[in-house]
């Protein structure tokens, strides 16, 4: 097979646009009919025909099915249709919007139907699409079969009463997708009888679309060599430009002398970026891998076996018992809440920056995130400083690719891959991750009941404490804070409720006054603390001003400006400001702060980018009073950003007095 790296483009083949010019979202794809194979251009690779496009349900982040998905979708077929026609075809999955895991089924260049999770029942159901009915029917299959009297092309939709069915086969019963024939129409629909009722006066089926269209399966099924040969094309312009972009970056001169770092999950994105950074780059690269000690097995066993076997300089920086050490304070991390990213992930890879960075110096990560992974990351840039880690700029050579792409360039180069994928995953990262779908979270439990039943029974303790059912977490509620439209329904459709009951907390913060003019001026706002002392306060108190600290009188007072707060060993709180919204936000800030004094969890980001040194977290944190009050520690602090979420008792609104 040619090397897709060196190939030439064919002549008179149609130009592939540059990266820079792409939409976030490609939502199309080309299917050669003569070889029946996928394209990512529109010209056939071996045949050299132009091919038709098909249009996809953004954001079209399609991919070649998993042999797990493959066996789903032949149980699925073989069970209500008695046969798969699309068995050893190539089938690709692109995943649309659903409750959760849910897949458009692309075979033969034809949109067969919808694999989806059905979250209520938890089980995997196949919803047919017209295209894919029309072409069951023209491969011969008589299961599930109705035949009908009404002709013409506005039954879409409409019920159809059991006099105008002529036969049916015998396997039907309520509630079945069902194939439907007619004079010159054929498509799909809705049982609402088996099929010794069907017959019977009344509604008897839901016609879902029916057309006069004739679709076939191709007969051919390319290998997948023929499906990388006939995208070499394409691809050599695709792997060139993510070349250039790391060699364009790393040849600056502000980086000629950075060592060059490649962020290496384990996952299919960073195993491209590892290897386009090693054909790019002449010079010795290192390769670091975060083990949050709750990876997949599978994948801390990968990442080191693949980086020995092939002599690869791994570092391999460990949170161990950091996640379930943490868990306490934060409770279940959430895709609203991800405070493990920090502690688990960002925490100990500043032991590998600090090294790289030591003396000012720059340090390039290269790493494998792409815009169509999430909306978060449809605008990442070529390359990014990172805000929390002061000398670090991480390059994106794929951000452009899609799963399909980065799939071809494995097969490819023959590269061994994370085997968790042919497993049915997409994500191969930590094993509880709440933004692991509910269909990966149950597989999970097949793989790894040991370490399926230790979160799963802490998860229902915790529900428990908090008033919440089993059925909360059993369909997946817990993954968010703040649920979803789509949940939402979910929750009612259901009857469960998802009211957080408030657990007794040692440690609180209150508003209990209100904010109110005060005879001396300005404006005071009263409140409470419990669970932490003056003495625990002083420690951050730098950071809010000049504090002068009484144990006799049991007071703490912090001065700044024309503004001051006194906390009392009683747990009384008063702040008084010049307006309402100064003495407002000053008490916000203190209770903030108090907040990270009590739930610090010494991860390290503030130490990193205080650009005085004034932050130590040993052995407890306390700001000193070099704190020139930048505020970059705040922002930096996975406790101070999820406070709402750790601190839920903690709420002013209610008590601002306009």
């Amino acid at each position: 097979m040619e090397d897709i790296s060196r190939r030439s483009t064919s002549q008179g083949q149609k130009s592939v646009t540059s990266n820079s010019s792409w939409k976030v979202n490609k939502d199309y794809i080309f299917w050669c009919r003569k070889c029946n194979i996928p394209l990512l251009d529109g010209q056939c690779g071996i045949c050299h025909e132009k091919c038709p496009s098909i249009e996809l349900t953004q954001p079209g982040d399609i991919r070649f099915s998993s042999r797990h998905e493959q066996n789903i979708i032949n149980d699925l077929m073989s069970g209500s249709f008695g046969a798969n026609p699309l068995a050893g075809k190539p089938v690709l999955l692109n995943k649309i919007p659903g409750e959760d895991k849910t897949d458009e089924i692309i075979v033969d260049g034809i949109r067969f139907g919808i694999l989806r999770f059905d979250m209520k029942e938890l089980v995997f159901r196949l919803d047919l699409m017209i295209e894919g009915a029309l072409a069951l029917i023209g491969s011969g299959i008589h299961k599930k079969l109705i035949r009908i009297s009404s002709h013409g092309r506005h039954l879409s939709g409409k019920a159809i009463d059991g006099s105008e069915i002529l036969e049916c086969s015998d396997d039907i019963k309520s509630g079945d997708t069902v194939l439907l024939t007619g004079k010159n129409l054929a498509g799909f629909g809705i049982s609402y009888r088996d099929s010794s009722e069907l017959k019977n006066p009344g509604k008897s089926l839901r016609i879902k679309k029916i057309d006069s269209k004739k679709i076939a399966f191709l007969s051919k099924n390319p290998s997948l060599d023929d499906i990388v040969r006939a995208n070499a094309p394409y691809m050599k312009n695709l792997v060139r430009d993510a070349v250039n972009t790391i060699r364009g970056i790393a040849n600056q001169r502000e980086f000629r002398d950075s060592p060059v770092y490649v962020s290496f999950s384990g996952g299919k994105d960073s195993l491209t970026t590892l290897d386009l950074t090693r054909s790019a780059l002449r010079g010795q690269i290192k390769v670091f891998f975060a083990n949050t000690g709750i990876e997949f097995p599978e994948t801390v066993e990968f990442v080191r076996r693949f980086c020995r076997e092939n002599n690869i300089d791994l570092t391999e920086v460990e949170a161990k018992e950091a996640f379930f050490e943490n868990l306490p304070s934060f409770g279940p991390p959430a895709k609203d809440f991800r405070w493990c990213c920090k502690i688990c992930k960002l925490a100990p890879i500043n032991t590998v920056i600090e090294e790289c960075t030591r003396g000012g110096r720059k340090c390039i990560t290269i790493d494998g995130k792409r815009k169509y992974e999430s909306f978060i990351r449809s605008r990442i840039a070529p390359k990014e400083e990172n805000p929390f880690i002061p000398g670090q700029v991480s390059v994106f050579p794929i951000r452009n690719w899609r799963a399909i792409e980065v799939w071809l360039y494995l097969y490819y180069r023959g590269l061994e891959y994370n085997p968790l994928y042919d497993l049915g995953f997409e994500r191969v990262g930590c094993w509880l991750c709440p933004a692991e779908l509910s269909a990966e979270y149950y597989r999970f439990k097949e793989l790894h009941p040991e370490l399926f039943k230790r979160w799963n029974d802490y998860l229902l303790e915790w529900a428990g404490e908090h008033g919440l059912s089993d059925a909360f977490i059993e369909h997946g509620f817990w993954r968010w804070k703040t649920l979803p439209p789509k949940m939402k329904r979910l929750a009612e459709e259901l009857n469960i409720d998802t009211t957080l009951k408030s657990k007794k907390e040692e440690f609180g913060i209150s508003v209990t006054g209100g904010v109110s003019p005060c005879k001396t001026g300005g404006y005071t706002i009263e409140g409470r603390l419990t669970g932490l002392m003056p003495y625990e306060v002083l420690n951050i108190a730098g950071i809010l001003g000049e504090s002068i600290f009484s144990e006799d009188l049991g007071l703490l007072l912090i001065r700044r400006d024309n503004s001051s707060i006194k906390v009392f060993s009683s747990g009384h709180i008063s702040v008084n400001a010049r307006s309402k919204e100064d003495a407002l936000s000053l008490f916000e800030n203190t209770a903030k702060q108090s907040i990270r004094v009590k739930k610090c969890t010494k991860c390290g980001v503030c130490l990193k980018v205080c650009p005085v040194g004034a932050v130590s977290i040993e052995p407890q944190l306390r700001i000193k009073k070099d704190c020139i009050r930048c505020g970059k520690c705040i922002k930096s602090c996975v406790v101070v950003k999820y406070s709402d979420y750790t601190s839920p008792s903690f709420d002013t609104a209610p008590f601002f007095i306009p």
